[in-house]
């Protein structure tokens, strides 16, 4: 078995970190913020669906810092996540909802492209494809 390229590596470190701050932000400072994010048409009650949100993006943080050998498991289920939360994207960007400095239309259609390069990131980070 080769070593991990140290650009996979460095993807699952910084994405690792990201997350885990991420997620902390979702229960703490930016919650409010958050909650303003999640789409009116979703079934469920905002600040439940934050605070889920906050901690799986710590676990899968935490899991891609501290498990650097099931990086194939964290990585894929990372964008697996992202893809999930997608279509809150998308519907901030149809709803014209402002946040996070998204308060124009051309901010949150550029926030659209942002999300497939992070979901190619956490496939990146979990060594998809092989080198």
């Amino acid at each position: 078995m080769s070593p991990t390229p140290t650009s996979q590596n460095v993807a699952r470190l910084v994405l690792g970190a990201f997350m885990s701050f991420a997620g902390t932000s979702h229960l703490t400072f930016n919650r409010k913020e958050f909650q303003a994010q999640v789409p009116n048409w979703f079934p469920a009650n905002k600040d439940l669906v934050v605070l889920g949100s906050g901690i799986a993006e710590i676990a899968l943080g935490a899991s891609l810092l501290a498990l650097p050998k099931q990086r194939k498991l964290t990585g894929t289920t990372l964008a697996a996540f992202y893809a999930a939360i997608f279509p809150g994207n998308i519907a901030q960007y149809a709803e014209r909802k402002d946040g996070f400095g998204l308060d124009t239309d051309g901010k949150r259609l550029a926030r659209l492209f942002g999300q497939p390069a992070l979901i190619a990131a956490a496939l990146w980070a979990a060594g998809i494809p092989k080198q």
